[in-house]
C-alpha cells in the first residue's frame, strides 16, 4: 500500500511540474519552462508523465525552431510509447516524428510516417488524430510539388475538422491550403483561405495560442502581395512579425522577414530588400529550413535581374521616384554566398543550367558553351479541381 501511494504521489508531482512549466510557456518564461520539464524527464519514474512532458518539449522547441532537437525528443517519445503498450500513444508519437521531419524538409520521411499513423488500429483518440496526420502530409506532399496528393490530403484534413468540429484544425488547413493556392498561382484562393482562418480565430479563438492569428496574417501578406495589394500585404505582415517577435517563434520570423523583403522587391526597392533577404537566410540557415533557403534565393536571384534591368536605363531616363542602386546588390552576393557557402558547396560539378543562366545574366555573359548542357524542359502542370467543394466556387 506505502508503494502504492509514493507512485501514486510521484504522478501527483509530475502532472504539477508539467503544469507549472505549461504556465510558464504561456508566459513567454520559455528557458524557465524548458528548464522545468527537462527536470522532470530526468527524475520522473513515470511513463505516462514523461510521454506528457515529452510533447511538451516537442511543441517548445517548433516553436522555437530547434527542429533537430524537436526530432530527437519525438524519437525518445516513440521509445516511451512502447514502454506504455498503447496504440493511441504510438500514433501520436510517430505524428510528432513526421512533424519533426517535416520541418526540416524531410518530406518522403514525413510521408512515410505519416501512413505508419493512419495504419495503426488505435481507439477514437487515434482517429481524431488522422486529421492533423493528414495536414502533415499534405504540407509533405506540397514541399515536393506533388500538388494533386497535396490537395487530396488537405480536403481530408477539411473533413476531418468539420466531422469533429475541430476548429484549430481547420485553421491550420485553412493556412496550409493558402500556400498551396499561392503556389499554383490561384491569388484570389491564396487570400480567400487565410482570410477564413483569420475569421476562424476572431470568432473562436479567445483561448488559443497567438501563434494562430500569425500565421493567418502571415498567409493574407503573401496573397496581398500576389495580387499586387502592397501596403496591405505589409500591414499583415507587421502585426504577424510583431507576434513572432513576442513569442520568440524563430521560423515565423524568418517568413515574415522573407515576405518583407519581396513587398520591397515588388516595388523596385532592390536596396531595402537585400538585408531582409540576409536576415532571413540566416535565420533559416540556423533552423535548418532548407525550402526556405531555397525561396530566399529565388529572391536574391530577382532581385539581380530587376537590377540588370535597371542598369540599361540612361541615368538621366530613370524614374526619379526609384532608389539609385550603385553596387550593395553585388555586395549582399558576395555576403551571402561567403556566409552560406554549405548552400553550393564546392566541387567540380558546373551549377545547374537554370541558376548558372542566372547568375550570367547578372554579371552581363553569357556562359561557356560546354559548361553544362542545356535545362531540361519543364513538364506541363497537372490539372487541379477548380476548388474545395466544403467551400464552393464564389472566389
Amino acid at each position: 500500500m506505502r508503494l502504492f501511494n509514493a507512485w501514486e504521489m510521484g504522478q501527483d508531482q509530475t502532472k504539477q511540474q508539467i503544469e507549472k512549466g505549461l504556465h510558464l510557456y504561456q508566459s513567454n518564461q520559455t528557458e524557465k519552462a524548458l528548464r522545468v520539464w527537462m527536470r522532470v524527464l530526468e527524475k520522473s519514474a513515470d511513463p505516462a508523465g514523461r510521454f506528457r512532458v515529452l510533447g511538451c518539449l516537442i511543441t517548445a522547441h517548433a516553436e522555437m525552431g530547434r527542429y533537430k532537437d524537436m526530432l530527437k525528443f519525438a524519437v525518445v517519445q516513440i521509445d516511451t510509447a512502447r514502454e506504455l503498450e498503447d496504440p493511441d500513444y504510438l500514433t501520436e508519437s510517430y505524428l510528432n516524428l513526421a512533424r519533426s521531419n517535416e520541418k526540416l524538409c524531410e518530406f518522403q520521411k514525413t510521408i512515410s510516417y505519416c501512413k505508419t499513423c493512419l495504419n495503426m488500429q488505435g481507439t477514437t483518440v487515434s482517429l481524431q488524430l488522422n486529421g492533423q496526420v493528414s495536414l502533415s502530409m499534405g504540407n509533405a506532399f506540397l514541399g515536393l510539388s506533388i500538388f494533386q496528393k497535396a490537395l487530396e490530403c488537405f480536403e481530408k484534413a477539411l473533413r476531418y475538422a468539420h466531422n469533429n468540429d475541430d476548429k484549430m484544425l481547420e485553421c491550420r488547413v485553412c493556412c496550409s491550403l493558402g500556400n498551396f493556392y499561392a503556389q499554383i498561382k490561384d491569388y484570389e484562393k491564396a487570400l480567400f483561405f487565410p482570410c477564413k482562418a483569420a475569421e476562424l480565430v476572431n470568432d473562436y479563438g479567445k483561448g488559443w495560442s497567438l501563434k494562430y492569428r500569425a500565421m493567418s496574417q502571415y498567409h493574407m501578406a503573401v496573397a496581398y502581395r500576389k495580387l499586387g495589394r502592397l501596403a496591405d500585404a505589409m500591414d499583415c505582415c507587421e502585426e504577424s512579425m510583431k507576434i513572432a517577435l513576442q513569442h520568440g517563434d524563430r521560423p515565423l520570423q524568418a517568413l515574415c522577414l522573407l515576405c518583407f523583403a519581396d513587398i520591397h522587391r515588388s516595388r523596385k526597392d532592390v536596396q531595402t530588400a537585400i538585408p531582409r533577404y540576409d536576415s532571413s537566410m540566416s535565420i533559416m540557415t540556423e533552423i535548418g529550413n532548407r525550402l526556405g533557403l531555397i525561396q530566399v534565393l529565388l529572391g536574391v536571384t530577382k532581385c539581380w535581374m530587376i537590377q540588370k534591368e535597371l542598369d540599361k536605363v540612361p541615368p538621366d531616363r530613370r524614374d526619379p521616384g526609384l532608389p539609385q542602386l550603385p553596387t550593395p546588390v553585388g555586395e549582399a552576393r558576395l555576403r551571402l554566398t561567403r556566409r552560406h557557402r554549405w548552400v553550393f558547396p564546392p566541387g567540380p560539378a558546373p551549377l545547374p543550367g537554370p541558376l548558372r543562366l542566372c547568375l550570367a545574366a547578372r554579371d552581363g555573359r553569357r556562359g561557356p558553351p560546354s559548361a553544362s548542357p542545356p535545362p531540361a524542359p519543364i513538364p506541363p502542370s497537372l490539372p487541379f479541381p477548380p476548388s474545395l467543394p466544403l467551400y464552393g466556387d464564389g472566389l
